[in-house]
């Protein structure tokens, strides 16, 4: 289980990803002020492991995920989702995953072909603004931190009236 606070994309602050006993497992840094929108994860040494920023040239909000310095995964909103908003992570080949449930409280789930993969939730914990996110095993915590940061790039750039075209 990670622990990721709620609210780092309002200042654009630097913060901690922890585990469930609240060592620090990422650093990330939220350089949001960017044109972009990008920020960059790092390992427990200070190297970059995967970064998250925005296309800036998109027909719906679109976030590169990268690991490694390769590209993993697109997190993308889909069209026409009446009552409430749903992203797709595009991955490479067949196998994408998408975000179900309550996205703006951070109370859903990351499928991938029906199966739960990942989980996220704000129950777990009584910290305020914090939330959890349960990463299965043999699913890469890195490409589910990304794609759960980019989606809330994406749903702070909405709440702010800011523009994806």
């Amino acid at each position: 289980m990670y622990v990721i606070k709620e609210r780092f994309f309002s200042i654009g602050d630097d913060f901690d990803v922890e585990d469930e006993n609240g060592n620090r497992v990422y650093h990330v840094d939220g350089k949001v002020f960017s044109v972009r929108n990008r920020v960059v994860i790092e390992d427990a040494n200070g190297d970059e492991v995967a970064s998250v920023h925005r296309h800036l040239v998109a027909l719906r909000p679109t976030y590169e995920i990268r690991i490694g310095g390769e590209k993993a995964a697109e997190v993308r909103k889909k069209l026409f989702t009446p009552f409430r908003e749903k992203f797709t992570i595009d991955v490479p080949g067949p196998d994408d995953l998408e975000l179900k449930g309550d996205l703006l409280d951070h109370e859903y789930v990351i499928e991938q072909d029906g199966r739960e993969v990942a989980a996220v939730s704000k129950r777990w914990l009584t910290i305020r603004d914090t939330y959890a996110v349960q990463v299965s095993d043999g699913v890469d915590p890195l490409l589910i931190i990304g794609s759960v940061l980019a989606l809330d790039l994406a749903l702070e750039r909405s709440k702010a009236g800011e523009s994806d075209d």
